[in-house]
């Protein structure tokens, strides 16, 4: 959620902004989250009045006066708040032993790993985005799994969703997760499912903490007959299959296969240039593209592979659970699949995998290694984010400190257990 975005949420009154929230265009940046993040700017507006009054007005696009940018950088740090709970709840979820130096505690390692994460320093509280805020939910429901609290993981994922739709991608595990391992309350002694042992009242329950909130979100706009507005501003599959800085994900490698072919094929004489398409799939503004040799890819076959990526994931979970921590595997695994062949893919959508990664790496050595593979190709995809000149020194300098750090924290930690 960039700053022309937060400009759609106005200081008005709340008939008014239910009416106006899913169809204002005044930018072409316009508002793609779900409602419950829409109230979140809302409220944000009624304290950016104090800071600058200008900066609420629709039409000052790229307005960035001192106090504008005051409140930005505040405003990210404060919601900050609930991913520092969320890492703290997290480091509770680890088992360690006591006496050890710093560096021989993995609560201490999985802090830094995720309070330094370089990814969302340069993603939040340089590119200007609430991202930690939006990782502390997911998070803080990760811990609560492990805490065996499971209804209250259910009830965050749930407010997660309606903040921000791109964690659609690791819903299936939840789903799967909470079904087997919450709603069936037994396994037989193989670790088999016991099917007598399922839980109406479980899923009921369940079922209705999703529900509420979804009606909480989405129930003034069905009112109001806006919802098919507001999806189609949710899912703008006409925005194409790349996103403008590309992720490095297989339909990269795709779209460069077809532009090699393309290349080849007009300079031996086997395509005419005056028939390939024109579209550029490297624009500032994203756009629908049809590819000139290799089969065009619609958002249905994107979807096709990235269940096909998963459903290993979601199958072993299902026959043979490991609690939360095969939960966690599995949401890692849905994080990747969806990252690698889903439409319109952000780069910055590495760290859904990347920051839930991080629990695992301090306690097993081959997730570790990884962590460290991920971490390092994740974070470095994300360097076209920060594209000027004085900003190059700035980014190289914190990804190496991070990468440092993760290399010797854990490699100091799993020689002392070894």
């Amino acid at each position: 959620m960039d700053y022309n975005s937060l400009q759609t949420i106005t200081y008005t009154g709340f008939n008014f902004v239910v009416s106006f929230l899913y169809f204002q265009a005044t930018s072409e940046w316009t508002l793609d989250y779900p409602p419950l993040f829409a109230w979140f700017e809302y409220g944000l507006s009624h304290i950016a009045w104090f800071f600058d009054k200008e900066m609420l007005v629709v039409q000052n696009l790229n307005y960035a006066s001192p106090a504008t940018i005051l409140f930005q950088r505040l405003s990210v740090i404060v919601a900050d708040v609930v991913f520092f709970y969320a890492v703290k709840e997290c480091c509770k979820c680890l088992r360690e032993d006591k006496g050890k130096d710093l560096l021989g505690k993995p609560s201490f390692i999985l802090t830094v790993l995720l309070l330094w994460n370089f990814g969302l320093l340069i993603v939040d509280h340089i590119h200007f985005q609430y991202n930690g805020f939006l990782f502390g939910v997911l998070l803080l429901s990760i811990a609560r799994h492990f805490q065996n609290r499971h209804f209250e993981g259910a009830l965050l994922f749930s407010v997660l969703f309606n903040l921000k739709h791109i964690y659609l991608y690791i819903a299936p595990a939840y789903g799967i997760y909470l079904l087997r391992c919450f709603c069936f309350t037994q396994s037989n002694a193989d670790g088999s499912l016991q099917w007598r042992s399922f839980s109406v009242v479980r899923l009921v329950t369940l079922g209705t903490i999703v529900l509420s909130t979804f009606a909480v979100s989405f129930g003034p706009f069905i009112a109001l007959g806006q919802l098919p507005q507001v999806l189609s501003r949710l899912f703008p599959f006409k925005r194409g299959l790349c996103h403008a800085y590309w992720a490095p994900n297989i339909w990269a490698l795709y779209n460069i296969a077809d532009k090699a072919l393309s290349i080849l094929g007009v300079k031996f004489k086997l395509l005419d240039i005056n028939k390939l398409p024109k579209a550029s799939m490297t624009g500032g503004l994203v756009q629908e593209f049809q590819h000139s040799v290799l089969p065009s890819v619609s958002p249905l076959a994107t979807l096709v592979c990235t269940l096909l990526s998963i459903l290993p994931a979601l199958f072993r979970i299902w026959h043979r659970p490991n609690g939360a921590r095969g939960f966690l595997c599995c949401l890692v695994i849905c994080a990747l699949g969806s990252f690698m062949f889903g439409w319109h893919v952000h780069e910055k959508a590495i760290l859904m995998a990347i920051l839930p990664l991080s629990l695992l790496a301090v306690e097993s050595r081959e997730e570790a290694r990884i962590f460290l593979i991920l971490s390092i190709t994740g974070h470095y995809s994300l360097f076209p984010l920060l594209f000027t000149t004085q900003e190059l020194p700035i980014k190289i300098f914190l990804m190496l400190l991070f990468t440092i750090f993760s290399l010797t924290s854990l490699k100091t930690l799993f020689r002392s257990v070894h």
